[in-house]
């Protein structure tokens, strides 16, 4: 699968285009994923949200094992539920947890965590690195168009900032 074809939620066409660098054991993208998908489920195809892995390992020790695992998901179309699994139990990531998210989700458990999860690595890191050089430091951080929105993450002042309705 193409870079950017990976983790694409709403038409992969669509004429606006919101990247997240986003980790998945951070509180605060937690907090925005419910925004974010409100954002691109009422825009009536208009937006698509583009995930990009920016786990910060120093801070979140289980952020770049949940990465892998929902690279894996992705792998079986199922990021987009995985990702929402992971947030729902951010408390509950270690390499058990992942395996029973991905058995929850009818992965192989095997497929998630340890050697067979690292043909995910190069994603993720490709992500991380790709974020690292836009001088991206923190999650959420949310770029439209390619520019880095600095606005609340809010429903209407998003739409607003994106000049959709």
């Amino acid at each position: 699968m193409p870079q950017d074809a990976r983790n694409v939620l709403g038409p992969i066409d669509a004429p606006v285009t919101v990247v997240e660098y986003g980790d998945l054991e951070c509180p605060y993208c937690r907090a925005a994923a419910p925004v974010l998908r409100e954002l691109v489920e009422g825009s009536g195809g208009q937006v698509r949200l583009v995930w990009r892995h920016f786990p910060l390992f120093e801070v979140h020790p289980h952020a770049l094992t949940a990465a892998l695992a929902a690279e894996a998901a992705g792998a079986h179309g199922l990021f987009w539920p995985m990702q929402e699994l992971l947030f729902s139990r951010q408390d509950r990531l270690t390499d058990a947890d992942l395996r029973a998210s991905a058995s929850e989700l009818g992965i192989d458990p095997d497929e998630v965590v340890g050697e067979r999860a690292q043909v995910h690595a190069d994603a993720v890191e490709r992500d991380y690195l790709e974020g690292v050089a836009a001088g991206i430091r923190g999650t959420p951080t949310l770029l439209f168009g390619g520019v880095r929105y600095r606005g609340p993450i809010e429903l209407d002042a998003m739409r607003v900032a994106l000049g959709v309705r």
